[in-house]
């Protein structure tokens, strides 16, 4: 997929800013444009709303699966949702490391 950005010259300073990022992490702009952007609307969200919002389940999934934990003593929602077959396991593990990714960048 391809998106454009259009920016003022006033702007042109954050530009300047990701490239030098990029530079040093080795990494494209793009990447570099994408992992801020995951880290700020990701950042300090609880797994099941990373779910939802990845599309991998409804809020009324996540609120089933939070009932299932509370009744079986706190066990991880994600396992839960996977055995009841709300959410594929692919599912769980991306959201896990959106919200990983999140949490280091945060360090």
């Amino acid at each position: 997929m391809q998106v454009t950005f259009y920016f003022r010259d006033e702007d042109m300073y954050l530009v300047r800013m990701l490239d030098e990022l990029a530079k040093r992490q080795r990494r494209s702009r793009s990447a570099v444009l994408l992992s801020i952007l995951e880290e700020y609307f990701q950042r300090g969200k609880r797994l099941g709303e990373i779910l939802v919002d990845i599309g991998g389940a409804t809020p009324e999934d996540i609120e089933q699966g939070l009932k299932i934990q509370r009744k079986m003593g706190g066990r991880p929602l994600g396992e839960i949702l996977v055995e009841k077959g709300i959410v594929s396991s692919e599912d769980v593990e991306h959201a896990l490391t959106i919200q990983s990714r999140v949490r280091a960048l945060k360090q």
